[in-house]
């Protein structure tokens, strides 16, 4: 698809390349949002997105409609989330409900050398409160940086951190194919970046930097650590995603025909995937409210995807002895989707001096959002206690 096709029906977007344009989003007011198709953009190949089995429950009709939207392409996910806007900020969740007050948020766009349209985003404390450092946040598969993270970093900014994070191409507001990864390294490219670009802020760069990943994002966050290793005061990582478990591999037959398909259709929808959906939260109040990120890419893997997220945590497990940055390595014991025994692999064989790992009993996957509303709060107290106390040796 040419970049410039889907610029014509978003023009508050269009910018020049490495420009940085603040987003002025009517929170209390969203956009109308019209429920008839848009005509795709010329020269592009639209794979079909399955619509959602049932409506969400609570939701009117045009909303749903909205919900069940093909979301392939940028404009269309920009334009859902604004009508999403208010209905998330009165969703039951802690992370809504206690997010803390006065923290100073800003959203923007910029294009990466890629000539990719980025969104980016940051939350800082308030102006009275000493700024201690950078936290930078790397987000799971399918996942966006907005919904559920945007309680996080409330919460983290709100004890004196500044926090930065940005959707992957084709996930989020960001442009690209959704849920599309031609290659993971250009992933890991996007990120280092635009974190550059973060760290060498005026107000930010002779302050101590950290790196957060989630699920995926640790990935994301270990191969960024691996490429540039002095350029980071520590790392997070929560459930990550360092080996996919063998009992949720397709055979070794089934990979070799995966992997030829992926040469030929690598955009097609058909790597198997196993229903884990009950994995992920184990508070079901919470486990209801997952269905309202609707932004998030929730179809079978494409198959290029799957294949890139598979050499991914090949790489990283043969590499993980390289690891030597301070590390603060948390994981739900429970975890079914990511295997909390590879974390402690990685706790184990990381040569990082300075290296933490929690397992949280009971846990599933999801435990900075998923888990009861007292294990959410200390989940959050250990990360920031963690950087507290990295921040005040320095």
């Amino acid at each position: 698809m040419e970049l410039s096709t889907p610029f014509r029906f978003q023009s508050r977007n269009l910018i020049l390349p490495f420009t940085h344009i603040p987003i002025n989003h009517p929170f209390k007011h969203p956009p109308p949002f019209s429920t008839k198709l848009v005509n795709k953009p010329k020269n592009s190949t639209l794979t079909v997105r399955a619509l959602r089995k049932t409506p969400i429950e609570g939701l009117s009709d045009e909303l749903n409609a909205i919900a069940r939207r093909n979301l392939d392409f940028a404009y269309t996910r920009r334009r859902v989330r604004d009508a999403f806007t208010e209905v998330h900020q009165q969703l039951d969740h802690c992370l809504f409900k206690n997010a803390p007050a006065g923290i100073r948020t800003e959203e923007w766009y910029e294009r990466n050398s890629r000539g990719l349209e980025i969104f980016c985003k940051s939350w800082m404390p308030r102006p009275e409160i000493p700024l201690k450092a950078s936290v930078c946040f790397c987000h799971g598969y399918g996942d966006t940086c907005t919904f559920f993270f945007e309680g996080i970093a409330r919460r983290i900014a709100a004890s004196g951190y500044g926090v930065f994070a940005m959707d992957y191409p084709g996930f989020g507001l960001s442009e690209g194919l959704h849920g599309y990864i031609p290659n993971f390294d250009y992933l890991v490219d996007d990120v280092i970046e635009h974190y550059t670009k973060i760290k060498v802020r005026p107000d930010l760069r002779d302050l101590p930097r950290f790196i957060l990943g989630q699920s995926m994002g640790g990935a994301v966050s270990l191969k960024v650590h691996l490429r540039e290793p002095d350029d980071w005061d520590g790392m997070i990582l929560v459930a990550p995603m360092c080996k996919i478990a063998d009992d949720v591999l397709p055979s070794d037959a089934v990979m070799k025909v995966l992997t030829v398909f992926s040469k030929v259709m690598p955009k097609a929808k058909l790597f198997p995937n196993p229903d884990l959906d009950e994995l992920f939260f184990r508070e079901p109040s919470k486990r209801k409210l997952a269905v309202y990120n609707v932004l998030c890419y929730d179809d079978n893997p494409r198959l290029r995807t799957g294949m890139e997220l598979l050499r991914t945590t090949k790489e990283i497990e043969s590499k993980v002895h390289e690891v030597s940055s301070p590390l603060l390595v948390l994981h739900g014991a429970e975890d079914k989707v990511t295997d909390p025994l590879v974390s402690k692999f990685l706790y184990e064989k990381a040569s990082s001096k300075d290296k933490t790992l929690k397992l949280y009993e009971g846990g599933y996957h999801c435990i900075l959002e998923g888990e009861p509303d007292d294990r959410i709060s200390a989940v959050h107290d250990d990360i920031v206690s963690w950087l507290d106390f990295r921040c005040s040796s320095k």
